[in-house]
């Protein structure tokens, strides 16, 4: 049956930056799917833990600072020593920074670079060892941006980042899908969390943004459920370094 194809039941799957917004929505959405969640965050996932554990699922909660690279491999050994595995990667943490690109400083470019695709390549590399001594696969998850298409105004280090991620998740996938690694990326589009406070608080800006969207909507974190699942499961085993854009529309127009 087709649904047992979208069955996540008994796989552990880990997100980065799941706290609050797109990460705590693709969380739950695994973990509605049958996902043990291990989350690794700067804060306490307070919210996203009680999510998750009324589901009936497991929830380690491992705090850390993603975009220091070093910590890595003693992260991953404690979530496969809780959790014997780890089956799904989800590298969801990132920042933004906003100034003009005349004004931009060294400090909000490398912040930024660091957070959005050092982290996401050094994760991806940390948990790929990690499927090949189990044998058995794996599937990574990396958010990319609509500004992986487009240049965008006032974020270049986001874009730049951002651009990168569809990059890389490409080079993953060349290689490691021999090893049954499926690498790909969901690009949200105009989505209402944190990142987008000061977009939607800016009414002219925010209008002009509901203007293009076919949809009519800024989109919710739990428009991610759906495709985080899809990427994750046996249903997408034959996609490989694909970006799909959830976007309300917004490419198309």
């Amino acid at each position: 049956m087709i649904s047992q194809a979208f069955n996540l039941e008994g796989k552990i799957a880990l997100v980065t930056g799941c706290d609050t917004g797109l990460g705590q929505g693709m969380a739950v959405g695994l973990a509605e799917a049958g996902c043990d969640i291990v989350g690794i965050n700067i804060v306490e996932p307070k919210e996203t833990i009680e999510k998750v554990t009324a589901l009936g699922r497991r929830f380690l909660s491992l705090t850390a600072d993603m975009s220091d690279i070093s910590g890595f491999a003693g992260l991953l050994e404690r979530a496969v020593a809780e959790y014997g595995k780890i089956d799904i990667l989800v590298n969801n943490a990132g920042i933004i920074r906003r100034e003009d690109a005349i004004s931009f400083s060294e400090k909000d470019w490398d912040d930024v670079m660091n957070l959005n695709i050092k982290s996401v390549f050094f994760m991806s590399q940390t948990v790929a060892k990690q499927f090949l001594k189990q044998g058995t696969g794996g599937k990574i998850i990396n958010i990319a941006s609509m500004l992986s298409y487009q240049g965008g105004i006032r974020v270049p280090s986001y874009t730049a980042s951002k651009s990168a991620v569809m990059g890389v998740t490409r080079l993953l996938a060349n290689e490691w899908a021999q090893h049954g690694i499926n690498v790909n990326a969901i690009a949200p589009g105009y989505m209402a969390t944190n990142n987008t406070q000061q977009l939607r608080a800016d009414e002219a800006r925010s209008a002009a943004i509901l203007e293009r969207i076919p949809a009519g909507r800024w989109g919710l974190p739990e428009d991610l459920k759906g495709p985080a699942v899809f990427l994750a499961s046996p249903a997408s085993d034959y996609i490989n370094g694909y970006t799909l854009a959830v976007d309300g529309g917004w490419l198309a127009r």
